[in-house]
């Protein structure tokens, strides 16, 4: 069955930097556009940043200017780099994707079960 696994969260001050890795579990064809989210306790799930195929970006505002979200098409990974991280920050942060798992196949979308981001003050 595929996934799409996140790793890269952790403890970090106030300050610090993160970098959250998403990939699938399974070899795959391509993954089309991805988008990270994240949800803290007692918070509804918040669209952090997203890309697209072709490399088009698009940010929360709170994140602008310090979360830079990337691709690698040929490892078929996507990548959230996270900077001067707040306490604010602090959540699971999961990663969203449509998988195109084969050159026929249609694009589907995956979720993963999320990385821990946890930023002291």
């Amino acid at each position: 069955q595929v996934q799409l696994v996140e790793s890269g969260g952790g403890l970090v001050q106030a300050g610090g930097s993160l970098r959250l890795s998403c990939v699938a579990s399974i070899s795959i064809f391509s993954i089309n556009r991805a988008n990270w989210y994240r949800q803290s306790p007692g918070k509804q799930r918040e669209l952090v940043a997203g890309i697209t195929s072709d490399g088009s970006t698009v940010y929360a505002d709170s994140v602008k200017g310090r979360f830079t979200v990337s691709r690698v098409n040929a490892e078929k990974k996507v990548y959230l780099q996270m900077n001067s991280l707040k306490p604010e920050d602090t959540a699971v942060y999961y990663c969203n994707a449509d998988l195109q798992i084969g050159p026929l196949s249609y694009p589907r979308g995956y979720w993963g079960q999320g990385t821990q981001v946890t930023v002291s003050s």
